[in-house]
């Protein structure tokens, strides 16, 4: 073992330093796969490669902190309730993965099925919802219609009444989804795939990737100097489309700051997640008792972690509709994750134009509850050198041949 969870929780909470035979390995000559980006997804890859195909000289390179980026900033939304047949697929094989992880890796990630609600406030969401309801069934996904009385009888803090500015008409619920804690899963992922021999890099970032006169890859270039590689994985999210141009590609995506909040911790007052497309806000309760509100994607591209306070201030008054009685409760902290979203608001998963380099990015909000799956798929991926069939859809190719999966078509947010 390379490092100990409880020296990583030190490390981030700012305490002593990492006993020395905890600090992250020096870097082999060669590898023969370089994973860069140390994150829930980044992981999950490499510890599936050495688990189901045999690939352990792997190396797993983070410029900062395992789990410091998006993975230590989501709002841990678990589902599978998408619309279109390829998202279904993707996120249901996430969330059959979930359901057994904590098992799996022998550490507790905290996943609790406690059921997503989303919320219809018009014809318009009513109708939507129902069509998502009919085609999860025709995929053997759960999905269920409430109406309003039976949605206050499931999340008794919610306000049903008719007076409300967006009053509730229905809503769908998943009972499978819930949620788990973001960062234990990159921590039982390291620890899991470090036992199987995997190296996993702090503290180094990459600068360049090498290529051979023929354009495959060869190495990658890093503030701890040159790793040798046969093939690159690029799952840096937020900041794939800067390591892509290292090698000549422009990627098609956009990367936008996402806010977040959480309150002073309570005792357990909401028993499920609870969604509203229309006003765009959403809400759940973590085990230490905070209410985790989730806000919306900034208006405009950048790479700020901090976001503009108005998208704050309406999710918290959409919140105080929705829940009079935490109109008194103090907010902690806010942040803000930095997110890739492609055009058709799904990911990308799988080869690129470049021989030896692949990608796995395009998330948007939807990466963290994508995680074991994501990393399953793209770890079969990197291994054969072709698309996982579930990836097959989400290849980059898509945007050039014009089979989109549009799932920002589909639904106004895809927490």
């Amino acid at each position: 073992m390379r490092f100990s969870v409880y020296s990583l929780m030190r490390h981030a909470l700012g305490g002593a330093a990492w006993p020395e035979q905890w600090r992250s390995p020096e870097p082999r000559a060669a590898y023969d796969v370089v994973i860069v980006g140390a994150g829930g997804h980044g992981l999950a890859t490499a510890y599936y490669l050495a688990r189901d195909h045999g690939v352990r000289n792997v190396a797993v390179l983070e410029r900062g902190w395992l789990g410091g980026g998006n993975t230590g900033r989501n709002t841990t939304v678990i589902r599978s309730n998408y619309l279109w047949d390829e998202s279904a697929m993707l996120y249901e094989h996430a969330l059959k993965l979930w359901e057994g992880l904590a098992q799996e890796l022998n550490y507790n990630v905290m996943y609790s099925p406690r059921g997503v609600m989303m919320l219809a406030h018009s014809v318009h969401d009513v109708q939507v919802f129902k069509r998502h309801v009919h085609a999860n069934r025709l995929n053997g996904i759960d999905n269920e219609w409430l109406t309003p009385e039976q949605a206050k009888a499931f999340c008794p803090p919610l306000n049903t009444s008719s007076e409300l500015r967006h009053p509730i008409l229905g809503a769908a619920l998943q009972r499978r989804a819930g949620v788990a804690r973001h960062d234990a899963v990159a921590w039982g992922y390291a620890r899991a795939a470090s036992a199987l021999g995997v190296d996993i890099i702090q503290n180094c970032e990459v600068t360049a990737i090498c290529r051979v006169p023929s354009g495959a890859v060869a190495a990658v270039e890093t503030t701890r100097g040159r790793i040798a590689a046969r093939k690159v994985a690029a799952v840096a999210a937020g900041h794939t489309s800067v390591v892509m141009a290292m090698a000549g590609l422009c990627m098609p995506l956009e990367s936008y700051p996402l806010q977040a909040l959480v309150s002073e911790p309570v005792k357990p007052v909401l028993p499920c997640v609870v969604m509203s497309n229309s006003i765009h806000a959403y809400i759940s309760q973590s085990d230490k008792g905070e209410l985790v509100i989730g806000a919306a994607t900034d208006a405009y591209v950048s790479y700020s972690q901090a976001g503009g306070l108005h998208i704050a201030e309406h999710t918290l008054e959409a919140i105080c509709e929705l829940f009079p009685t935490f109109r008194r409760l103090r907010m902690l902290r806010n942040w803000g994750g930095i997110v890739d979203v492609t055009p058709d608001r799904s990911p990308i998963i799988g080869l690129t134009p470049v021989p030896g380099l692949y990608v796995n990015c395009g998330w948007g909000t939807g990466g963290f509850k994508a995680t074991p799956g994501s990393g399953h798929v793209f770890a079969a991926t990197v291994a054969r050198g072709e698309p996982h069939p579930i990836a097959a859809p989400f290849s980059l190719d898509r945007f050039r041949t014009g089979r989109l999966i549009d799932e920002a078509a589909a639904a106004a947010v895809a927490h």
